[in-house]
């Protein structure tokens, strides 16, 4: 028995040392040690088994029916003009964005699981917002950081295979996709920037969360925001992050925010969850803290990631407009696979 059990405990370190990304190397800055990315003000993700068996059984989860029947949006126009900007939720982190005749995607997943096999790991609890074969053709994506829910292979081969688009990611991950056979990587740092045309550009910027898809490469890479700054305005997107005053900093460094998509869940049990994840109260304090003029909420309603339900995160979110005096119409939560335009 002990030695099927050491079999096994071998066999899956193993495993989890083989899905490791390889290693950033680089000079040390403000927020790499030489070694491992830090976020700022040291805080840091939960670490090690006893928190992690601590929520384990203490589960408290909210309910998150499966919604196989959920429809597809609409196929979105091919390209929208200067001065327009096109939104559409597809499904957990996954937007696409249109605007000066360039199509985004962020973080984009079709895969059934956010994990490295499709027999086991979070189960997609709906269909996305629109079908892949649906999309326009695809110019860039940008990926906040290496977790399965955020950069996924399949996803990511698909689109290199149709469109061949930019990647941009954080510092470390093109040698991940160099090796995955997906071409066209640009690493960046927080705070550098890139031309995506000649109206528009793409920032990295911080966010607080942590990185690793193996055993050996945690925090091995580094996670970021973007701000994309465009002929309609400038939109920020927060990829996956715990609160911190980096979001008074990029109000100050880069607005004026015109749009502001947030994550609003994953934040239950907040004391496991908190330092890299926000709930909806703190994103609408994020959202406030950037002086944005409008916000999209992000990071939900796809895979039940924590404790939250399928509904908890927006009834929430709405609560806590009222409570810090944010009217509704300025942090939609969209519907999936349906078209928004941002006001001109």
């Amino acid at each position: 028995m002990l030695g099927s059990v050491a079999t096994l405990a071998a066999a899956e370190f193993v495993v989890g040392c083989s899905l490791s990304a390889p290693r950033y190397s680089g000079p040390k800055s403000a927020h790499f040690n030489g070694e491992q990315f830090v976020n700022q003000g040291g805080v840091q993700a939960q670490e090690g088994m006893r928190p992690l068996l601590r929520w384990m059984l203490n589960r408290d989860k909210g309910e998150f029916p499966a919604q196989p029947d959920a429809p597809y949006g609409p196929k979105p126009p091919t390209r929208v003009g200067a001065g327009q900007l096109r939104v559409t939720f597809v499904n957990h982190g996954t937007f696409l964005l249109q605007f000066d005749s360039l199509n985004i995607l962020t973080d984009p997943i079709w895969s059934e699981r956010c994990s490295p096999f499709q027999w086991i790991g979070p189960k997609r609890l709906r269909p996305p917002g629109l079908r892949f074969d649906d999309l326009p053709p695809i110019d860039a994506v940008l990926i906040s950081h290496n977790h399965y829910d955020h950069l996924d292979v399949p996803t990511l081969r698909r689109l290199a295979a149709r469109d061949k688009p930019q990647v941009f990611a954080g510092l470390g991950v093109k040698a991940f996709l160099d090796k995955e056979g997906i071409p066209n990587a640009t690493d960046l740092d927080w705070w550098q920037q890139q031309l995506l045309s000649k109206r528009a550009q793409v920032v990295s910027v911080p966010a607080q969360h942590f990185s690793g898809r193996g055993l050996r490469d945690r925090d091995a890479t580094l996670w970021a925001g973007y701000v994309l700054r465009t002929s309609a305005g400038n939109v920020y997107y927060a990829g996956d992050t715990g609160y911190g005053a980096f979001f008074q900093e990029i109000g100050r460094r880069q607005g004026p925010i015109d749009l502001a998509i947030l994550p609003i869940g994953a934040y239950r049990p907040q004391w496991f969850m908190q330092p890299i994840h926000i709930s909806p109260a703190e994103a609408v304090k994020a959202f406030r803290d950037l002086g944005a003029k409008r916000g999209v909420a992000t990071h939900f309603g796809t895979f039940q990631m924590a404790d939250d339900g399928l509904l908890e995160p927006a009834i929430d979110l709405h609560h806590a407009l009222r409570e810090q005096q944010v009217p509704d119409s300025a942090f939609l939560v969209l519907k999936e696979g349906i078209g928004w335009e941002l006001p001109r």
